[in-house]
């Protein structure tokens, strides 16, 4: 992902809050497990998923 512009990232669609998410260099590794945009996101995926 070196030399990559900002507007080339790979982005992603977040399941609970419907908000787009852009490749961040702490996610290199794992981009392909990221599910979430947030730790909010996350934290609350369970109320989302079992209303």
């Amino acid at each position: 992902m070196k030399n990559i512009k900002k507007q080339h990232l790979p982005s992603k669609l977040c399941p609970v809050c419907q908000r787009p998410f852009v490749w961040r260099k702490k996610w290199q590794a794992c981009w392909d497990d990221v599910k979430y945009c947030s730790e909010r996101c996350r934290r609350s995926r369970t109320k989302t998923e079992t209303s």
